[in-house]
């Protein structure tokens, strides 16, 4: 799946990337590799609506 594929909503996105790092038991790097996406993308397009990754929670907040 790449970006493109990914929902559009910045707060789909944000829930389709929190769902899927806490499903799936991996970090932003390991989702990013497997849905062959840039991992800087994804955090931009959080990051405009307020979200940053935290490494320690491993989700966006």
């Amino acid at each position: 799946m790449a970006i493109e594929n990914m929902p559009k909503d910045p707060m789909m996105l944000l829930s389709f990337v929190n769902t899927s790092l806490r499903d799936k038991g991996i970090d932003l790097e390991e989702l990013c590799k497997s849905f062959c996406i840039d991992k800087k993308e994804i955090q931009e397009k959080l990051d405009k609506i307020g979200y940053t990754y935290n490494n320690e929670l491993n989700r966006f907040i």
